[in-house]
Parts: C-alpha cells; sequence; structure tokens
C-alpha cells in the first residue's frame, strides 16, 4: 500500500495532532455551559482526524485493505471538515478571536491538502 511503517511517519499526521492539542488549548477557555456542547464536539472531531489515520497504518497492510485505508481517509476529511464548521461558529460566537479562528482553519485547509493527495495518491497507484 505504502511504504509508510509507522504513522508517527507521515506528517498529515503529526500536524493534525497538533491541531488537536491546538482544539484542546483554546476550548479550554471556553464557557462552562459549553462543555458538552462545542467544547465536546470540536476536541472529538479533532482528535478523530489523526486517529482514524493511525488505525489504519496500524493494523497493518496484511490486515486491510486499500480501500478500507481510503475509507478511513475519507473519514478524517469528515472530521475536519466538521471541526472547521465548529472553528466558524465559534468565531460566529465570539468564544475565539477572528485571527484564532482564521489561524486555526489555515491548518485545516492544509490538512485537508494533505489528506486530499493522501487519498489521491492510493487511488492513482494501483
Amino acid at each position: 500500500m505504502t511504504s509508510v511503517h509507522s504513522y508517527r511517519e507521515l506528517i498529515v499526521w503529526q500536524k493534525s495532532m497538533d491541531l488537536t492539542v491546538r482544539i484542546y488549548a483554546l476550548t479550554r477557555y471556553f464557557p462552562a455551559a459549553e462543555r458538552f456542547g462545542i467544547t465536546s464536539q470540536m476536541r472529538r472531531s479533532a482528535a478523530s482526524i489523526p486517529a482514524n489515520i493511525a488505525a489504519n497504518i496500524a493494523e497493518g497492510q496484511a490486515r486491510r485493505s486499500r480501500g478500507e485505508f481510503i475509507q478511513s481517509l475519507g473519514v478524517a476529511r469528515g472530521s475536519l471538515a466538521e471541526l472547521e464548521t465548529f472553528l466558524t461558529l465559534s468565531t460566529k460566537l465570539e468564544m475565539t478571536t477572528p485571527e484564532k479562528g482564521r489561524c486555526l482553519l489555515n491548518d485545516c485547509a492544509e490538512i485537508g491538502k494533505m489528506l486530499n493527495a493522501l487519498i489521491k495518491s492510493l487511488t492513482t497507484n494501483h
């Protein structure tokens, strides 16, 4: 499937882990009333991105098919879109500054491009 020996080698995994840490730091200051709302949703969607990448690499090429890997990357992409939505919402609700929101959305866009490139490489290199 790929020449990657560990998911930790993938830059997209590393960047998505960094984004998750930044999301946890950001949401620490959200209102307590949002602990089970936006805060929880943002943290879960952020953590889902690297988790879906890691799960498939860690399972190993012998046990998972290329199609399953691509599907899981699609799930990661969906989690990324969910996170982008909640980042936009938290900015509109003034739970974060427009500058922080923009910076994190730029990080999301970069990770999205990387996920798309990985998916494309897996679908075109049969």
